[in-house]
């Protein structure tokens, strides 16, 4: 029988969500072993001279814990 945990952690990017959404993984998976899936919670971006210059997303990550 498996048991997962999810946890939520946040990640930003100057290039884009699919980057920040990369990064944020990457950086999880360093720490985190057996990462299942993530689910996207929120995106928010910084705003600054009326353009986009990072975007932010909240990610729930979910990973199997070891038997």
């Amino acid at each position: 029988m498996s048991v997962a945990r999810v946890t939520e952690i946040t990640s930003a990017s100057t290039v884009g969500v699919e980057d920040a959404v990369k990064k944020g993984v990457e950086r999880a998976n360093e720490t985190l072993d057996n990462i299942k899936s993530v689910w996207v919670q929120d995106i928010n971006c910084k705003v600054e001279n009326g353009s986009i210059s990072e975007w932010l997303v909240n990610m729930k990550v979910t990973f199997v814990l070891k038997d």
